[in-house]
């Protein structure tokens, strides 16, 4: 089975800076490609990042270019998302998932709402406000 636990969300003003994190299990790491989602309340699923499993290239929704950063330590297994310049619409429950899509570009980041497979984390939810 493969387990994945996602943590570091809360609430930030915006301007400010949060580093979630995503620890996976069950799953040889090294070989998948990972994935970060978010969902807003009421809005559907979109994919924010994803780093891929061969050479760690990153690829980010135009939205969040040059704020967020995608990163990972196959040694620990786990995936993070450092976000700065936070903004009041990057307020969502923040997904990790491993193999959803495929992370080849920008464009395969934004078509990876599409996914019906791999696993999911259980989410960790980023609100910014004032």
């Amino acid at each position: 089975q493969v387990q994945l636990v996602e943590s570091g969300g809360g609430l930030v003003q915006p301007g400010g800076s949060l580093k979630l994190s995503c620890t996976a299990s069950g799953v040889i790491f090294r070989l998948r490609r990972m994935y970060w989602y978010r969902q807003a309340p009421g809005k559907e699923r979109e994919g924010v990042s994803c780093i891929s499993s061969s050479d760690g290239s990153t690829y980010y929704r135009d939205s969040v270019k040059g704020r967020f950063t995608i990163s990972r330590d196959n040694v620990m297994n786990t995936v993070y998302l450092q976000m700065n310049s936070l903004k009041p619409e990057d307020t969502a429950v923040y997904y990790c998932a491993t193999d959803p899509w495929v992370c080849a570009s920008d464009y395969d980041v934004s078509e990876s709402y599409r996914s019906a497979s791999g696993a999911w984390g259980q989410g960790t939810l980023v609100t910014v406000s004032s």
